[in-house]
């Protein structure tokens, strides 16, 4: 089995309940030819991952989370661990964004131990490496 594209559209942090509607309109037109070809996932902010997963149902698209927390729970206010995505319905998380590397000054090693939290909770990490023609 070779490899196969992943279509993913990161929401950042954009969208509300009312975006989710956006939804059918993908499943319309994600028809038999191209889920054949490629896979399509969404990864809109932590507090719609819910949402959207229950929206996505039956269409055969994704649904992934934009960060999580190197650690399973804790005392760590505003942030989501890769089992809370996982128990809201998503199955991948994005980790090492070049926002969250610029902004957050998130490091490989960082980048690495997320992957690892998301593999810990059966989400594939999707690992960002870079966006810059140097990077």
């Amino acid at each position: 089995m070779g490899t196969r594209p992943l279509v993913a559209g990161n929401w950042k942090m954009n969208g509300s309940r009312s975006s989710l509607k956006e939804l059918a309109a993908m499943a319309e037109g994600y028809d038999a030819s191209l889920k054949a070809k490629v896979d399509l996932m969404i990864c809109p902010p932590a507090p719609l991952v819910f949402l959207a997963s229950a929206a996505a149902i039956g269409t055969r698209i994704a649904i992934g989370g934009q960060d999580c927390h190197t650690e399973a729970s804790g005392a760590f206010t505003g942030e989501v661990s890769a089992e809370m995505l996982a128990d809201a319905g998503a199955t991948a998380v994005i980790v090492g964004h070049s926002e969250r590397r610029q902004y957050f000054r998130e490091t490989d090693a960082m980048v690495a131990a997320k992957a690892a939290a998301a593999n810990r909770a059966g989400l594939t990490a999707i690992v960002c490496v870079g966006e810059t023609r140097e990077e």
